[in-house]
């Protein structure tokens, strides 16, 4: 059952699939994790992938960057191909101070400047939230993860249209209650999940921190030191 963004027949997507932002990184992950992995669709250059992760079918396919591109995908992976969780696993900026760079947060809720939501909600400030059943079962791998010295965070975060551009004292107002990092996608994730009754979950790894001085990671570091995160988003895929 082809889309206009996936050549993937039905069948050939596990009900689980983990969702990173960059096609590479989806591309290691199915190398790395999945035995037996198979390409299912390579469409605009996005491949998608399935295999076996401890003996149990699980995909991986990337959603690019922000809610426009995530929720076309997710959009048709939910409707369209019988996939019953997606869980996001990808980057993002610090603001919480009690955030570093190397933690790991998993988004309770997410907050957003994006229209997208309203659209759904032209009458409310609609509030997407994570699924419960995932989030208990990517924290039951949290407290093993921070015997390992990496530091798991829960909470609220910040699901931008925006890279370049931030409203001044914006980033440190939401700070001020709570937010502990802001990326691009989840709150798309979040809404397009519960539009077809199905689970969603973002993990991400801190790459940087926006209100505090210090290091960040390179290109090469986003690429290959998202391994607690994805501990995490496994334990959840496979909940």
């Amino acid at each position: 059952m082809p889309t206009p963004h996936n050549s993937a027949k039905l069948g050939d997507f596990a009900p689980a699939l983990l969702m990173p932002g960059d096609p590479l990184r989806a591309r290691r992950i199915a190398e790395t994790v999945l035995a037996d992995s198979r390409e299912v669709t390579s469409v605009r250059g996005n491949s998608g992938f399935t295999g076996t992760y401890q003996g149990r079918p699980l995909s991986v396919m990337a959603s690019g960057m922000g809610m426009p591109s995530l929720t076309i995908y997710a959009t048709e992976l939910f409707r369209d191909y019988g996939v019953k969780r997606i869980i996001r696993v990808g980057t993002c900026g610090g603001l919480s101070s009690e955030v570093e760079v190397g933690d790991v947060v998993v988004a309770l809720g997410a907050h957003t400047d994006s229209h997208m939501n309203v659209a759904r909600f032209p009458e409310i400030n609609y509030a997407p939230v994570a699924s419960w059943p995932l989030l208990e079962a990517a924290m039951r791998e949290a407290p093993a993860l921070e015997a390992e010295g990496v530091k798991v965070h829960v909470g609220s975060i910040m699901s931008s249209d925006h890279f370049y551009f931030t409203p001044d004292g914006l980033n440190e107002r939401l700070a001020q209650y709570g937010t502990l990092a802001v990326e691009m996608e989840t709150a798309g994730l979040y809404a397009v999940a519960a539009e077809f009754g199905a689970e969603a979950l973002t993990v991400l790894t801190v790459s940087d921190h926006l209100l505090v001085s210090g290091p960040e990671m390179t290109h090469e570091e986003r690429e290959t030191r998202f391994a607690g995160a994805l501990r995490l988003a496994l334990a959840a895929a496979m909940s």
